[in-house]
């Protein structure tokens, strides 16, 4: 179905209409459980397709920041295009308000396709991920130690010399800045915390900066700044790490990894190499993994199988 722009035709479908035809149109692919307490927001009814695409949003299962970002870009699509279509789900960057590359505000750059990113819990195990030859490594240390963090730290990064991987500190950028590592990752309850002088100073240092997202607000949000890579999940439930959100689903990340195209995707959250394949569908080249290496009885043959699962020749 398609309804043009002219008004004498669309004032024939009402904004609950045309929300139930976007919605039954992606039902399939992009709908999450709807929180029995969750209210829908309610949009301008003078712009249809944006009220119709709020609603929409809501009965998708998207929680209100992301479903007003999805609204303003179905109305922008719908404004650019001249149409309004109902299986025309929004994806390109300009939609949703991103910014246009080259951006002279932007972080180093890193490999458009990172591969398999081992997220670790301390020194010794990215070290040892790093050894057996993943190509992208985290370090998430988590203390109130300030000597054990600095530790930590300063062995992971001499540790993963000369393997050739990359090494991401999680949240401690100072540290990271003056031990020499490859770049720094920031969730956003960090991102938030961060200074414009903190960032300067990653920047400055020529670090790469990651930023991780649950949605498209934090992803609008994470563009903003004009990272290194984004990082989309959680995929798939995990246990390994308590999330304020629903797991997304490869529907949805499909249409995340469209609009952040001209960034390094990865997606991270409950992956394995029975789900793997689906993941690398939905259009990412990096995937962030812990429990699936971790507990792999033959570390080395897991990773070359990862690998070659991630990067065939």
């Amino acid at each position: 179905m398609i309804v043009t722009r002219n008004p004498a035709l669309n004032v024939a479908m009402n904004v609950q209409a045309m929300a139930q035809t976007i919605a039954q149109a992606h039902h399939a692919t992009l709908a999450l459980p709807l929180p029995p307490e969750a209210q829908a927001l309610k949009g301008d009814q003078d712009d249809m397709v944006f009220a119709a695409a709020l609603l929409a949003g809501h009965a998708l299962g998207f929680v209100p920041a992301d479903a007003l970002c999805l609204a303003q870009a179905w109305s922008r699509q719908s404004l650019r295009t001249g149409e309004f279509h109902p299986e025309q789900w929004p994806t390109e960057p300009v939609d949703f308000g991103l910014a246009p590359w080259p951006r002279q505000n932007a972080f180093a750059p890193c490999p458009s396709a990172l591969g398999l990113y081992a997220v670790m819990p301390d020194a010794a195990w990215t070290i040892r991920m790093a050894r057996a030859g993943v190509p992208t490594v985290q370090l998430r240390f988590k203390s109130g130690d300030a000597a054990a963090v600095r530790a930590e730290v300063f062995s992971a990064v001499a540790g993963v010399q000369g393997t050739g991987a990359r090494l991401f500190i999680n949240d401690h950028w100072q540290l990271a800045i003056e031990a020499g590592a490859y770049g720094v990752h920031l969730g956003q309850e960090d991102l938030q915390a961060m200074t414009p002088a903190g960032l300067k100073a990653i920047k400055a240092a020529g670090l790469r900066l990651g930023l991780s997202t649950h949605g498209y607000a934090e992803m609008l949000i994470a563009d903003q700044h004009s990272p290194s890579y984004i990082a989309m999940g959680a995929v798939f439930p995990t246990t390994l790490k308590q999330m304020a959100t629903a797991p997304q689903g490869t529907g949805r990340l499909a249409v995340y990894s469209k609009m952040l195209r001209d960034y390094p995707r990865v997606a991270i959250g409950g992956i394995d190499l029975g789900t793997l394949p689906e993941v690398l569908q939905a259009g990412v080249s990096s995937v962030g993994v812990v429990r699936a290496l971790m507990s792999a009885p033959d570390l080395e043959a897991a990773v070359a199988t990862w690998n070659a699962a991630i990067t065939p020749a």
